[in-house]
């Protein structure tokens, strides 16, 4: 943004704020959309379509000259990407239903380390071939998503599954009525919110537990770190369990140790320990969120699964983009509160799943002993 002209820090600040953010916001809208036609048509094309847009996109960015430009092209990019929504509704289409889960729970975890390692891999590239030559880069990324995909991913033709003629067309409406969904969207929801509210405090809850600047830093990219992987194995953890016992009972066991994780790393000091806590919360979100994503598809009609995984993942970006604002505001008071009402969440999300999703086995899922006396 300063190379482009805006000179005022404030202002640049302001322009990168809203051009990262336009594209997730769309990316949300449009998700169920795209899911629709991805039911009809198929999903294969559609994410072959995304990445090359993304490639044209990218390519564009390195050529802009004012800072609405930029602006513009990653409104386009959410508009016409939004692969992540169909690439879920692959991995679960492609997996038999007992290993649904494990699905799932793989493209979760790719869906974690990208933004964990693109920050730093984009640092590198700016100080090795520059910030508009970087852009290339990521095209040329692009270009090497697209050639993997054609090549190497198989669409078998019942992929792509029209509904039965004893079936009811599914709508945008129809999805939100199916058992538990609704319910499910607003833990994703919920979920997504506590586990992005960490960005904007956690360097200053290091500071204020006694970190000199040098080793805040230090800590705070170590929590991070920690709180990526251990998330990938709760993604992983979530197939386990589901083989064991019902979702409804890993969501609850789930979220309570989460919140109790909050708890603790908002009481403690010790570098060691806050590492402790903030991996324990993320195994435990971890594992919640690949659980309900499982749970939530399970109920949704297989010819409908582009439109359901679409307004399941739009709930997950709205949460992620809004959660950074709410974490601020909450931060003007106390950073603190920002731990405490995450936890305060976590446990009403407890109540509600006990109280209103209904119990009932999934394909992978045990089921209940039979008392035969």
């Amino acid at each position: 943004m300063q190379e482009l002209g805006v000179t005022d820090p404030g202002d640049a600040a302001l322009w990168t704020g809203i051009t990262l953010g336009v594209t997730p916001a769309i990316v949300a809208l449009c998700a169920p959309l795209w899911g629709r036609v991805g039911d009809r048509f198929g999903n294969k094309l559609l994410v072959q379509r995304s990445l090359l847009s993304c490639v044209i996109v990218m390519a564009l960015m390195a050529k802009a000259t004012e800072p609405w430009h930029l602006f513009v092209l990653r409104a386009a990019q959410g508009l016409l990407a939004g692969y992540g929504p169909l690439t879920l509704t692959m991995a679960a289409r492609s997996a038999p239903p007992e290993r649904m889960a494990s699905a799932i729970g793989a493209v979760q975890t790719a869906q974690r380390f990208g933004p964990a390692i693109g920050p730093a891999i984009g640092g590198v590239l700016t100080s090795a071939v520059g910030l508009r030559n970087s852009f290339l880069v990521s095209a040329l990324v692009y270009v090497v998503a697209f050639i993997m995909l054609t090549m190497m991913y198989k669409e078998r033709r019942d992929d792509v599954v029209p509904p039965r003629a004893t079936e009811e067309r599914v709508s945008f409406s129809n999805v939100l009525a199916f058992e538990n969904f609704l319910l499910l969207m607003l833990v994703i929801f919920a979920l997504q919110v506590v586990d992005r509210s960490f960005g904007p405090v956690l360097l200053l809850h290091a500071t204020n537990v006694g970190y000199k600047v040098g080793r805040a830093e230090v800590l705070v990219g170590a929590l991070f770190s920690a709180l990526a992987l251990s998330a990938v194995v709760g993604h992983q953890l979530a197939a386990v369990l589901l083989r064991r016992t019902t979702a409804r009972a890993v969501i609850v066991v789930a979220l309570l140790a989460a919140a109790a994780s909050l708890l603790l790393f908002a009481l403690v000091e010790s570098a060691v320990l806050m590492l402790v806590t903030i991996a324990s919360f993320g195994v435990s979100a971890g594992t919640a969120l690949t659980t309900s994503f499982t749970a939530a598809g399970s109920v949704v009609p297989r010819h409908a699964h582009g439109v359901g995984f679409g307004f399941l993942t739009g709930a997950a970006l709205i949460g992620s983009a809004i959660s950074p604002a709410l974490s601020g505001l909450l931060a003007v008071r106390s950073i603190n509160a920002v731990f405490l009402s995450g936890a305060a969440v976590l446990a009403l999300l407890v109540l509600l799943v006990r109280r209103l999703m209904v119990e009932r086995n999934l394909p992978f899922e045990s089921a209940p002993a039979v008392d035969e006396t």
